[in-house]
C-alpha cells in the first residue's frame, strides 16, 4: 500500500510541476500578448489620428472649391457687366 502511495505522491508531483510550468509559460506569453495589445492600441491611435485629419482636410478641400465657384461666379457676372458696359 506504502508502493502504491508513493507512486500516487510521484504522480502528483509530476502534474504539479507540469501545472507550474504551464503557469509560467501563460504569464510569460501573457506580457508579450499585453506588449503587442499596447503597441496596436498605439497604431490605431495614430490611424484614427491620422483619418481624422484627412477629413479635415477633405473638409477644408470643399470649402476651398465651393469658394472658388463663389469667385467665379462674381467673375463672371462682372465681365457680363463689363460686356454690357462696351455694347454701344
Amino acid at each position: 500500500m506504502a508502493e502504491g502511495l508513493g507512486d500516487r505522491l510521484t504522480q502528483l508531483e509530476q502534474a504539479v510541476r507540469r501545472a507550474a510550468d504551464l503557469i509560467a509559460r501563460l504569464k510569460a506569453e501573457r506580457v508579450t500578448l499585453e506588449k503587442r495589445l499596447a503597441e496596436q492600441g498605439r497604431e490605431l491611435d495614430d490611424l484614427r489620428s491620422r483619418a481624422s485629419g484627412s477629413a479635415e482636410e477633405r473638409a477644408e478641400l470643399a470649402r476651398l472649391r465651393q469658394e472658388r465657384k463663389e469667385v467665379l461666379a462674381q467673375v463672371d457676372g462682372i465681365l457680363k457687366e463689363l460686356d454690357k458696359l462696351e455694347a454701344p
